[in-house]
């Protein structure tokens, strides 16, 4: 049966994975993001142009033109990478992570309660690197705190949606060759994107809240 899917950050790398794998299976697809690309106008979704869900005008503007539109799969996926370490040490991009990695899908998500109900499904694409048992290396100071913070916030709305049978699923997507990495992963975008859908397909209200690697491990917090 076709499904409603948004994807956020859905004219590259992970998300534009998901969203070809949604679309040629049937379902469908509501791209958004800040700009879009050649390659996602050709896939023939419907595509929500200038969304920055990190600034309450964007958020505004997405909900506006989903408005009335029920979603089965809420795919909160747009984030980005700094890089910080004790030698360079900035508070600056280390906000914007917070802002971009943490707040904003949260906030996206709570503004759009409205269009989801009962058997809907909500994901975030977070990191293992915001596993503090899993921490051997450190530094990446703001994105190893912004995805620690995806996490418990993540969490803490798969306990506030149970009595809605509303899932929540977190996912580390594995080591992907995107732009954000320059393509140093070892796994390509759309062999992620086909285990992270595979997952959220499989998602019950018995596993809402858990944090889980795109191979289906369980990973630690």
């Amino acid at each position: 049966m076709s499904k409603t899917i948004v994807i956020t950050g859905a004219n590259r790398g992970i998300g534009f994975a998901m969203a070809k794998i949604c679309k040629q299976r049937g379902d469908k697809v509501y791209a958004l993001c800040r700009q879009s690309s050649a390659q996602l106008v050709a896939l023939d979704v419907n595509i929500i142009e200038n969304i920055d869900i990190a600034q309450d005008e964007g958020i505004a503007k997405a909900v506006t033109a989903l408005n009335n539109i029920h979603i089965d799969l809420l795919i909160n996926n747009a984030g980005i990478l700094r890089d910080e370490s004790l030698q360079d040490f900035n508070k600056d991009t280390i906000l914007e992570q917070f802002n971009v990695n943490a707040l904003a899908p949260l906030a996206f998500t709570q503004a759009l309660l409205n269009n989801v109900n009962a058997g809907s499904k909500i994901a975030f694409i977070t990191s293992r690197m915001g596993s503090i048992s899993d921490n051997g290396s450190g530094g990446r100071y703001g994105y190893r705190m912004s995805k620690v913070a995806l996490n418990i916030g993540a969490m803490s709305l798969a306990k506030d949606l149970t009595a809605q049978k509303i899932a929540v699923g977190i996912y580390h997507p594995g080591y992907v060759q995107t732009d954000m990495v320059n393509h140093g992963g070892d796994i390509s975008a759309d062999v992620s994107a086909g285990r992270l859908l595979g997952l959220m397909n499989e998602l019950t209200m018995s596993e809402s809240g858990v944090f889980k690697h795109s191979n289906g491990e369980v990973l630690p917090w």
